[in-house]
């Protein structure tokens, strides 16, 4: 961006001491917030800059989603029947359709699924490690101005595509943690997971993340089949096995981890890794989420934890104040305790906790002096604010979602203006993206 501006409205910090400053306003110099206060003082002491927005104004940081799967699911989402069996979608239709995906494939998913993102006000994205061609979706998140981890496919049991031994796969991790993705993308080692890796590939994967300072994720445990699966393999629960062979630390970000136990939330905690958890997707998906809500005690217990939306057949929409609400509610009515967790708690998990969880704490989810400019402006007019709370986070939570988001800021950037998303032509897109659905469907030999 070029010059200082100042936003103005109330705003959200999520700082330390969670302060919400009304009539307040934060200054972006370049990438970085060089100044947060009340609005007044902030003027003063920044003259002549330009003020942007209302004191109607709602002002946040920027939402991290840490879970997504950017190719594949997009080009056909919401199709997958929501009442199969187990197994069944994964298999019958998310397989044949990553087979056949293109390279132009990825990148129009990637494109579709990021400006969705950003539209509702989520500013980091942490993919599921399921690309086939990482380039072209890095070329998407150059394009909308996003922050991205971005993973390519690992897996080295069963059949399927990108399946290989395990020194093809992480040869193909090593290649993309080693190419220059740009400064707001960052490559991750990615497995597949569940029991579709073996002890040495994840053992290998953990050993390449760490000695290149870069993240882990797989997939574990959504339903009760990994558990049973490992037991009867190796005797363990998963996550204690895991933490057996020395995968799990403070870099590793479990995705779902829905069906554990207590001596699996031990060694998460022990050992520091972060569980994303993406409700929309276990009820979607009817994983029994309701029933096993060990996310709570996870939380409870000073565990890292983080939201995600997931694919667009499980979590659908790319919304992170909704997938934030659900998380709270099921919070309050598992255990029937309306106390111990809301929508301050929630809202953290979307932004400064969740970031933390994930290793980029220090450098976005709050707005503080010092730290980057990731901001999301809402636009408190919408009948759905009349009349505004005095309690802002409340009415975020609870009575709004992604579609009051008006402006975004990635790294100081404007990334959507007036509630458009900037660099991309929807209407071109809408048109692309149903011919490649229809060749794609065919193709894959889906209806």
């Amino acid at each position: 961006m070029t010059g200082a501006v100042v936003l103005r409205g109330t705003v959200i910090t999520m700082d330390p001491t969670r302060r919400v400053i009304d009539d307040g306003a934060v200054v972006i110099d370049g990438s970085t917030i060089t100044s947060v206060g009340p609005r007044r003082d902030v003027v003063e002491a920044n003259p002549g800059l330009e003020i942007r927005g209302s004191a109607t104004d709602l002002v946040t940081p920027g939402y991290i989603n840490g879970h997504q799967h950017l190719t594949g699911d997009r080009l056909i989402q919401s199709s997958i029947p929501d009442n199969l069996p187990p197994g069944e979608a994964i298999f019958s239709w998310v397989v044949p359709v990553h087979d056949k995906h293109t390279e132009a494939n990825d990148e129009l998913s990637a494109t579709l699924s990021l400006a969705e993102a950003l539209g509702n006000g989520i500013t980091t994205t942490f993919e599921a490690g399921t690309i086939a061609n990482p380039d072209r979706v890095v070329q998407a998140a150059r394009r909308l101005g996003a922050r991205l981890t971005v993973g390519t496919w690992g897996w080295d049991i069963d059949e399927g595509p990108f399946v290989g031994p395990v020194d093809e796969v992480l040869h193909r991790q090593r290649l993309l943690i080693q190419s220059n993705s740009g400064p707001l993308v960052t490559p991750w080692v990615c497995l597949v997971g569940h029991e579709l890796m073996s002890d040495e590939l994840v053992v290998g994967a953990a050993d390449l993340a760490r000695s290149h300072g870069v993240g882990l994720t797989f997939h574990l445990s959504p339903t009760e089949a990994d558990p049973q699966s490992y037991l009867a393999r190796t005797g363990k629960r998963p996550l204690v096995h895991l933490a057996d062979l020395s995968v799990l630390g403070p870099n590793v970000a479990v995705a779902h981890a829905v069906h554990i136990d207590q001596s699996e939330i031990e060694a998460l905690i022990q050992n520091e890794a972060a569980v994303v958890s993406c409700p929309w997707a276990y009820l979607r998906l009817g994983q029994g989420v309701s029933n096993q809500f060990r996310h709570l005690q996870f939380w409870e217990n000073g565990g890292r934890l983080a939201l995600g939306c997931d694919s667009e057949n499980a979590g659908d929409m790319v919304d992170g104040i909704r997938i934030a609400a659900l998380f709270a509610g099921l919070a309050k009515d598992v255990p029937a305790d309306p106390i111990g967790f809301g929508a301050y708690d929630a809202l953290e998990l979307l932004t400064i906790r969740g970031a933390e969880a994930l290793g980029i704490g220090d450098r976005v989810g709050s707005i503080e002096v010092g730290k980057e400019a990731d901001i999301v402006v809402h636009d408190r007019n919408g009948v759905e604010w009349i009349p505004i709370s005095p309690d802002p986070v409340l009415q975020l939570v609870w009575g709004a979602d992604g579609r009051s988001v008006r402006d975004v800021y990635v790294a100081g950037s404007q990334v959507v203006a007036d509630g458009s998303v900037l660099g991309v032509d929807l209407a071109s897109l809408a048109s692309e993206a149903a011919a490649a659905s229809a060749d794609l469907r065919r193709r894959a030999g889906i209806s």
